[in-house]
């Protein structure tokens, strides 16, 4: 019973799939690449269902949070207790004006939100979800993600140049500095869980996690290692700066330079930027999970035949989107000079010395030993890095003077 629950999705598939076959093969045309192909567009109707409904529901989840930590109220008119707040504002941006600079570049003004929208999506399709519920499992699936999720500098260069505008222009230059500075310890930091398992495939980091000790309360999650911690975390915050997300926000700086390179755009196409923004937020939370949090599994064994595998993976996907939330509402933005110091100074080199923590920890026999010698190399250079971080400079006293 609970292993049909289990392959629920897998079996809607087949089910689906089954009557296509049998009907093109008593036609007498049933190519293998056909019936490939139709699996392929099977699965990414099923990837874009899940996610397109997430993404409505957090758009209005957010903002209900929000309103609870900032204490006032959130979306509540609209359908019963504000749910369909979502469906409310896919209409409103459906029916707005689509206003284009007059001396834009219209052709790539147009392409710029599908260029930011399809990596992402094309990230969502390497995650394992589930037992046997990895939309495309490839080798270098690893390595594919970080391939096509580069492609958003140049959709955000699109929009700020195509846009004639010069704040646009310098919101693109801003994003495009701080996604660059921040893409080298986020790739740093995946190195050392790819240098553990000997595979750039996420089905073999997932499965490398999914044993446990102490009677199987204990995961062995990546997590749980010193080099395993300080990446995730790592990890986390790139995640956060690649997001465009608070306290890293600075492209979007409505103080500053308004919207960003998203000035000029208004409709269906902004509404295409902020869906490319959530859905870049879903796969980068979900190769953190596979990478760090185990994957599918469950945190006990007891628990692996209880609840389904996509339900383990999408709570722990939950609860990474909520802390973005918790940042969003709690951390203000930081400054440009802070955010590029704190990536070269201080996230560039701690992902190396997790890197060499995570080999320690390896030659180290993977046990109680090796723990120890690789929470010492964290714990010794985390405090030394944090000094290059210093601000403090002897300013002198400020005299304020106003007009009389």
């Amino acid at each position: 019973m609970f292993s049909q629950i289990d392959q629920i999705f897998i079996t809607a598939k087949q089910f689906v799939l089954s009557p296509i076959e049998y009907v093109l093969s008593h036609l007498g045309f049933a190519p293998d690449w056909l019936l490939q192909v139709i699996s392929s567009l099977l699965n990414i109707a099923g990837v874009l269902a899940v996610f397109l409904i997430l993404f409505a529901a957090i758009s209005v989840f957010e903002r209900k949070i929000l309103a609870r930590i900032q204490n006032r109220y959130g979306p509540n008119r609209v359908g019963p207790f504000g749910l369909l707040q979502p469906a409310a504002d896919g209409i409103k941006m459906l029916i707005k004006e689509d206003v284009v600079p007059l001396n834009a570049d219209k052709i790539i003004h147009f392409l710029a939100p599908i260029a930011m929208v399809v990596p992402t999506m094309l990230a969502l399709a390497v995650i394992p979800y589930g037992r046997n519920m990895t939309p495309f499992s490839i080798d270098g699936g690893i390595l594919f993600f970080f391939a096509v999720g580069s492609a958003t500098e140049l959709a955000v260069f699109m929009a700020g140049w195509a846009s004639n505008n010069k704040y646009s222009m310098l919101g693109a230059m801003r994003a495009i500095a701080q996604m660059m500075s921040f893409e080298l310890p986020l790739i740093v930091a995946v190195l050392p869980v790819i240098m553990v398992v000997g595979s750039l495939k996420p089905d073999d980091v997932v499965a490398a996690q999914g044993h446990y000790s102490f009677f199987g309360l204990l995961p062995h999650w990546f997590v749980f290692t010193p080099w395993g911690a300080a990446g995730f975390i790592l990890f986390y915050i790139a995640a956060l700066v690649e997001s465009n997300r608070t306290p890293f926000d600075i492209p979007e700086g409505e103080s500053e330079i308004i919207a960003g390179h998203m000035i000029e755009y208004s409709g269906f196409k902004y509404a295409i930027f902020f869906m490319a923004e959530y859905f870049g937020m879903f796969a980068i939370s979900g190769l953190a999970v596979t990478l760090f949090l185990g994957g599918w599994h469950a945190p006990c064994a007891f628990l692996d035949p209880i609840i389904p595998s996509y339900a383990w993976f999408f709570l722990k996907l939950s609860v990474l989107l909520f802390v973005f939330i918790w940042l969003r509402g709690t951390l203000p933005r930081m400054r440009t000079d802070h955010m590029m110091a704190f990536a070269w100074k201080f996230m560039v080199p701690m992902t190396f010395v997790c890197f060499i923590a995570a080999a320690v920890w390896h030659y180290g026999s993977r046990g109680i030993f090796g723990w120890l010698l690789s929470f010492l190399v964290v714990a010794v250079a985390f405090p030394l890095l944090t000094l290059l971080l210093k601000t403090r400079r002897n300013f002198s006293t400020r005299t304020y003077r106003f007009a009389e």
